[in-house]
């Protein structure tokens, strides 16, 4: 029996139910392809569920406001996958009258749709013999056809793409790309594969040359950055504060947040002080206490953001500010969500 035949048997007999399988509709399958990405099947799913809820089609997707959804979004993280998302949704309805392009290359000069989502979609959706190349993908068969080369290397991309072409089941190609993938997430999981009940075992190279843990090979990632923030809680007596709205490029656009001082290493108060002498745009605050004494470390993958909440209290009306009880609505980082959470007033 072939690899691919293999991977169709194993699919047929372990695939998971879930939702987007259950479907040929594209835009349910572009939802979910685009919310699975970087994140795990069992957070993802909610998500899922909601933004069908909220927006049943891909007009009402179109039609909504990019804060309903950022706000929805919150909590899967990677926030320009959402506002792509946004965006691809408009272009399928004005350019595509509210229907996907059915081939690789359409589909892939859709807005946050790149080769993986692309394939995903034209093979599960329209039958197309387009292979999907993930990390999964990349798992099973590095360590099948015993490959070093660096998944992540331009080398590396083109080989693994031509291999996945070369092993692919046309024939059935819209269960084999989804077997391979769940193949890899369950069977030949990263960490603790289950190689001795393995199909694939009697001709798996790695497991032959005991490089099961070694592989796939994977170029060092960019090196952390550490950046230090200030997040200014400010409160009037009429429990209203102040939030301004993340723009440009960098992480969070259009997300909103307190006001915030980045500095160049954890400050106490008297630096803080120093620091917001020099911001005209704050009220005059009464009092400043820390929420938090320990810097709470907010992990992303190329930065580790050391964050301090201080609490502004003033007995001035706050010009242009948001009612705390209406702060639940805006759309927020994780980081800012988990402390509204927290903190009671």
């Amino acid at each position: 029996m072939s690899f691919s035949l293999k991977i169709l048997k194993w699919y047929d007999e372990h695939k998971r139910e879930l939702p987007w399988r259950a479907t040929r509709d594209p835009y349910k399958i572009w939802l979910s392809e685009i919310m699975l990405q970087q994140t795990r099947v069992a957070q993802g799913t909610p998500y899922y569920h909601k933004f069908l809820e909220a927006f049943p089609t891909v007009y009402d997707l179109a039609n909504a406001k990019e804060d309903e959804v950022l706000k929805l979004w919150q909590g899967l993280g990677y926030y320009s996958r959402a506002r792509n998302l946004h965006a691809t949704a408009k272009i399928v309805v004005e350019q595509y009258k509210g229907e996907f392009p059915n081939t690789y290359k359409e589909l892939k000069e859709l807005k946050g749709v790149g080769d993986y989502t692309a394939s995903a979609i034209a093979s599960i959706c329209f039958d197309v013999p387009e292979p999907v190349v993930d990390g999964n993908v990349y798992r099973v068969l590095s360590r099948y056809f015993g490959v070093d080369l660096p998944i992540n290397s331009p080398k590396g991309i083109q080989h693994f793409k031509q291999l996945a072409r070369d092993v692919m089941n046309t024939e059935n190609i819209r269960d084999y790309n989804q077997g391979i993938m769940e193949f890899g997430a369950i069977q030949c999981a990263p960490k603790k594969p289950y190689c001795l009940l393995c199909p694939l075992n009697d001709s798996c190279v790695a497991l032959k040359e005991n490089k099961v843990g070694q592989l796939p090979v994977k170029l060092k990632k960019t090196k952390v950055k550490d950046r230090y923030f200030n997040y200014l809680v400010v409160l009037d007596s009429n429990k209203n504060t102040l939030l301004e709205q993340r723009q440009g490029r960098g992480i969070w656009q259009n997300l909103y947040q307190f006001p915030l001082l980045e500095s160049e290493k954890i400050l106490e108060l008297n630096e803080l002080h120093e620091q917001m002498s020099k911001e005209s745009s704050l009220p005059v605050s009464q009092t400043v206490t820390l929420f938090n004494e320990q810097a709470i470390v907010h992990k992303l993958s190329h930065q580790h953001l050391h964050t301090k909440f201080w609490i502004l209290e003033t007995k001035d009306a706050i010009e242009g500010g948001v009612s705390w009880e209406q702060i639940h609505t805006f759309p927020v980082p994780v980081l800012i969500a988990d402390f509204i959470k927290t903190f009671k007033i």
